[in-house]
């Protein structure tokens, strides 16, 4: 660096914008290694699938009724209505559960109820609801009905060795309950991600303490915890590390030894008291990869990598620490758990009307907090959530968020904006 080189008043050289700081992070995990579990279908919700799942068989089996009626050759059915019915002779029933006995001939017909196996020699099935009876045996269809209509074949809803779920997936209840029906009973899933929370700061006490005055009780970690958890993640807590170089440098040597990812928050901007850009160059391999973001709030983090261990230096102010969780944690942690595209994007999100006016300063991404506000006829109110980045209650009180983009100075009242909902 030469002596004529300007710094910005953190004393870093340039500021990274934060697509940029986010490439750089994912591509340098690319090739972390994901450990991998067998776990029985009863405990894989919310577990990402290691390996694709290929249909063992055809679902269904066997070509199934969806409605109450009577199974039928469609083409005895041609022209029918209620004017001019045709009429069938009821042959046989369906019973639930029991492959059906006997051939439906022309001119006849079988019960069925919802699921009952369609029997040899129908193709359709006529809803109860377009049939009058005429005595036991006899039934008038006032409706006509096609090939294939009211039933589900052999394979229709999945077929043997066509892909099930892919590696990657997010296992939902949906999912689960399509593994039952093909008796999959045990699956390989990917190892929830370890992450280790710190705090430093010879100021901060635990939350569940009262704190003398001067000092702060820790927010962060119980925080950064319930993030972490959210996103499936098994969380140690390593405690509150004070401001001493070599306590510190130990403490966090150890979290990355037993974690995929390591958080610590106080200690990423730059001051005397400051450890955190220091103790990670000292762990090396590679060391810090981004210090610094084109990004309100949240421009202090240090993002770094200790062989396969990502480090985060999240700054200390509770907001800003949640935002850069967001939009770096977030997608790392997404990464160890194998979860493929699963992006930001994807977040539950809905369009809204800026109710006021909001600066921004070219070349950072700010992040927007709001309280939406229904409106009758229009879409509803993004009400700015004003407030600094200490302040917790800003978090607590919105709704979601929006972004104002590097390029923007700011945004007009009653623009329309995406605002990503908060769960």
């Amino acid at each position: 660096m030469t002596t004529d080189t300007i710094k910005d008043m953190l004393g870093r050289v340039s500021l990274t914008p934060v697509q940029e700081a986010q490439n750089i992070l994912l591509d340098a995990l690319q090739n972390s290694k994901r450990a991998t579990d067998t776990c029985s279908l009863s405990v894989a919700l919310d577990r990402v699938l290691a390996c694709d799942i290929l249909s063992p068989e055809d679902l269904p089996n066997h070509p199934r009724s969806t409605m109450d009626g009577f199974a039928v050759r469609a083409a005895d059915t041609f022209g029918a209505s209620s004017t001019m019915p045709c009429y069938l002779e009821i042959d046989g029933e369906v019973a639930m559960g029991q492959m059906p006995e006997g051939t439906v001939q022309q001119g006849k017909c079988f019960r069925i109820a919802t699921g009952g196996l369609l029997p040899k020699g129908s193709d359709a099935v006529v809803m109860f609801e377009h049939t009058v009876p005429v005595d036991e045996k006899m039934i008038e269809v006032v409706k006509s009905v096609g090939v294939g209509i009211n039933l589900i074949n052999r394979g229709e809803d999945i077929a043997k060795n066509s892909p099930a779920l892919l590696q990657g997936h997010l296992l939902r209840p949906q999912d689960l309950g399509l593994l039952a029906g093909l008796g999959i009973a045990e699956i390989d899933v990917y190892a929830k991600p370890k992450v280790g929370i710190l705090s430093t700061g010879d100021e901060i006490v635990p939350w569940s303490e009262s704190p003398p005055p001067g000092k702060i009780r820790d927010i962060n970690s119980i925080t950064l915890s319930g993030l972490c958890t959210r996103l499936g993640a098994d969380v140690s807590d390593y405690g509150i590390v004070t401001d001493t170089e070599d306590l510190f440098l130990k403490t966090l040597k150890r979290a990355v030894s037993e974690n995929n990812v390591v958080l610590f928050s106080g200690g990423s901007s730059v001051g005397m008291r400051d450890l955190g850009e220091r103790v990670i160059e000292q762990l090396g391999n590679p060391g810090i990869l981004v210090h610094g973001v084109a990004l309100k709030p949240g421009k202090p983090i240090i993002i770094g990598l200790s062989n396969d261990t990502a480090i985060f230096g999240l700054p200390g102010h509770p907001v800003s620490a949640m935002v850069c969780f967001e939009l770096f944690v977030d997608p790392a942690l997404r990464l160890f758990a194998g979860i493929s595209q699963q992006k930001h994007s994807l977040q539950p999100s809905l369009n809204a009307l800026l109710d006021r006016n909001i600066n921004s300063a070219a070349g950072r991404l700010d992040l927007i907090r709001v309280q939406l506000k229904e409106q009758e006829n229009d879409l509803p109110l993004a009400v700015p959530v004003l407030g600094k980045s200490g302040s917790i209650s800003t978090l607590s009180r919105a709704h979601g968020y929006f972004f104002i983009d590097e390029a923007s100075q700011g945004i007009n009242k009653n623009t329309q904006v995406k605002v990503r909902l908060l769960s």
